[in-house]
């Protein structure tokens, strides 16, 4: 999920900017209601962002790297790509999976970061741009800059309306705080007990409290609840049940996940909790926000099951004033 609400600015300023190119985007299936929002400020209000989704489930294909029917759907997804005939590809994923899927493409042209997050994918794009922004959508921009020609601004996406799940996320009335205590691998998840303490504050300053449990995560729900008290509302939402639940509430308490960047890409205050991955260059980019961060704790993206020890030093009083401070502004404002 990061990886795409990352890129839809860029993308989405490349719209602006050239309304009538033809785009496709490759994508995994779980992630294509992302996509499927219209933009009324770019193309009409019937038209989405892109014209062609390629769904890739590029992590079954890892699960079965020899399986046959892997090998058929990679040699139909080149078919797909090369009949589309694409001018270039961008990868503002900067990993080698996303950079081969741009050579079965055919294309000619793939642009992409000099130095990408995944080093090897480099010798896999044909044109490497130099990047100045910190920040990885920054980042992607100044990529999607060099195919558009001339610099583009940093512009805000669209995101799925889905009128009937909108309408049932109406049903939270009383403000709510929503916490996401998964993380894609545990360095990087900061305690369940210490999230249950700041659940058992901010629900005795008057918010309901709501956990958001992807895939697998059910577990978590569980031990936070025991902590907590039974106020505690778990939620297994769809995509757009997500996108309809964060829009409506008044902060986001997590770690750097896909729900922390969602809630940032919809401008909703943000409390980010972060290890051993870097908030300057991941973390909440606009709007408003609190990121923490031990000093000494160092960028590792080695997928380790203990939380890094620098996010066991942030404790839950620290969350509890940031997020405090977050909630305070926003009530001023709907003063």
């Amino acid at each position: 999920m990061g990886d795409i609400l990352h890129s839809l600015p860029a993308v989405t300023a490349l719209r602006q900017r050239y309304p009538d190119w033809y785009m496709g985007w490759a994508v995994e299936p779980q992630w294509t209601g992302l996509l499927a929002a219209p933009d009324s400020d770019v193309r009409g209000i019937s038209q989405p962002l892109v014209d062609r989704l390629h769904v890739v489930p590029a992590k079954r294909w890892a699960r079965e790297p020899f399986a046959r029917r892997t090998w058929s759907a990679i040699r139909e997804l080149r078919r797909e790509l090369q009949d589309a005939h694409y001018d270039a590809c961008l990868d503002l994923q900067g990993a080698v999976r996303s950079a081969m899927i741009g050579r079965l493409a055919g294309t000619g042209r793939i642009i992409g970061e000099d130095k990408p997050r995944e080093a090897a994918a480099r010798w896999l794009f044909h044109d490497r741009v130099p990047t100045e922004g910190v920040h990885v959508i920054e980042q992607a921009v100044e990529v999607t800059s060099r195919l558009a020609g001339v610099p583009l601004p940093v512009v805000p996406p669209a995101l799925p309306v889905d009128p009937e799940t909108e309408q049932a996320a109406d049903a939270f009335r009383r403000p709510f705080v929503l916490l996401n205590p998964g993380a894609g691998w545990g360095a990087k998840r900061w305690p369940i007990e210490r999230y249950a303490v700041v659940a058992h504050a901010l629900h005795a300053a008057g918010y309901g409290i709501v956990v958001n449990l992807g895939p697998g995560e059910k577990f978590l729900g569980k031990e936070l609840r025991a902590a907590a008290g039974d106020f505690v509302q778990l939620t297994e939402p769809s995509l757009t049940e997500l996108i309809a639940l964060t829009r409506r509430c008044s902060l986001l308490i997590a770690g750097d996940t896909g729900p922390l960047h969602l809630a940032s890409a919809l401008g909703r205050p943000v409390v980010g909790i972060f290890g051993p991955t870097d908030p300057a260059r991941n973390g909440p980019f606009g709007g408003r926000f609190h990121v923490l961060r031990h000093p000494e704790s160092r960028r590792d993206h080695t997928r380790r099951a203990e939380p890094e020890s620098g996010l066991l030093t942030i404790t839950p009083e620290a969350v509890l004033e940031a997020a405090l401070d977050l909630l305070d502004a926003r009530n001023k404002e709907n003063l």
